[in-house]
C-alpha cells in the first residue's frame, strides 16, 4: 500500500490499485489543500487502474467550512466540480461537522457514509455569502426541496439520523474508516464498466424526461453487451465462479 501527501492530501492505493483513497487533513479547509485536491482528482480521473475513489479525514472534524482568509470563488474548477465529474464511483466518510464548502464536496460523492456525530449545513447565507461549489443545486437534488431551503435561507443543522432519513447520507456507521475500506473493497470487485454506466445514467438521467432517461439506459446497456467484461460475467455466471473483471 503506497501513501504520498503534499498539501495536506494523502493518497493511498488499496486493493492492487484499483481504489485510491484521498485523506483530507480535516478541519477548516485551506486553499492549498483545495487546489491540491482538485490537481489530485483530474490526474485520477484519467488513471483507468482506479476504479473507485474514497474521500475522508485524518482528524475530526471533517470540514467546517473554509479557513479564515481563503475564498472559495477563487477556485475554478472547485475541488466539488472535479469530484463530480469522476467516472468511477466516490464514497466518502464523514466524521463531525460538515459545513459549507464541507458539505459541498460531500454532496458531489456517490456513496455518503457518516459516523453518528457528524452534522451537516450550509451557513453561507448567514455570513453574507452564497455556496459556490453547486451546493445550491446538489443538495436540492439531494433532499426535499422544502428542506434544502431551510438549510440554505436558516441554516438549518442536520444531525446523522436526520440526514439519513433524508437521503443525504446512506448510511449511519460506528467506524467510519473500516466502513468506507469495506464499501469501496466491495465497488472495486464489480465490473468497472457496468459501474460507469450506472453512474452515468443516474446523473444524467435525473437531468432528463423519463422517455429520454430510457432511451439513454437501453443506449448503456447496448454499449456494455459489446465489452469484454459483459462476456466475462455471464462466463463467470456459468462457471460458478467470481468474474474478473478487465474494465473492457
Amino acid at each position: 500500500m503506497a501513501e504520498h501527501e503534499d498539501s495536506g492530501v494523502v493518497t493511498t492505493d488499496d486493493h492492487g490499485g484499483t481504489v485510491r483513497h484521498l485523506t483530507l487533513p480535516g478541519g477548516p479547509l485551506a486553499e492549498a489543500t483545495a487546489r491540491r485536491l482538485v490537481t489530485i482528482v483530474d490526474h485520477l480521473a484519467e488513471d483507468r487502474a482506479v476504479r473507485v475513489v474514497t474521500l475522508s479525514s485524518r482528524r475530526v472534524p471533517f470540514c467546517p467550512g473554509p479557513a479564515p482568509g481563503f475564498e472559495p470563488l477563487s477556485i475554478d474548477p472547485d475541488p466539488a466540480a472535479a469530484v463530480a465529474r469522476l467516472r468511477v464511483p466516490v464514497v466518502v466518510a464523514v466524521e463531525g461537522a460538515c459545513h459549507s464548502v464541507g458539505l459541498e464536496l460531500v454532496l458531489a460523492a456517490d456513496v455518503r457514509l457518516c459516523s453518528t456525530d457528524a452534522t451537516f449545513a450550509l451557513p453561507d447565507v448567514a455570513d453574507g455569502r452564497l455556496p459556490c461549489w453547486g451546493g445550491t443545486q446538489r443538495l436540492a437534488r439531494a433532499v426535499r426541496p422544502a428542506e434544502a431551503t431551510s438549510m440554505l435561507l436558516l441554516g438549518t443543522e442536520l444531525d446523522a439520523e436526520r440526514a439519513t432519513a433524508l437521503g443525504l447520507v446512506h448510511q449511519v456507521v460506528d467506524d467510519p474508516s473500516a466502513a468506507l475500506t469495506a464499501t469501496a473493497q466491495t465497488l472495486a470487485t464489480r465490473g468497472p464498466l457496468a459501474l460507469e454506466m450506472a453512474k452515468e445514467a443516474v446523473h444524467r438521467g435525473a437531468e432528463l424526461p423519463l422517455r429520454d432517461g430510457l432511451r439513454l439506459e437501453g443506449d448503456l446497456n447496448h454499449q456494455l453487451a459489446a465489452t469484454e467484461d459483459r462476456a466475462e460475467g455471464l462466463q463467470a455466471f456459468f462457471d460458478k465462479r467470481p468474474p474478473d473483471f478487465a474494465g473492457r
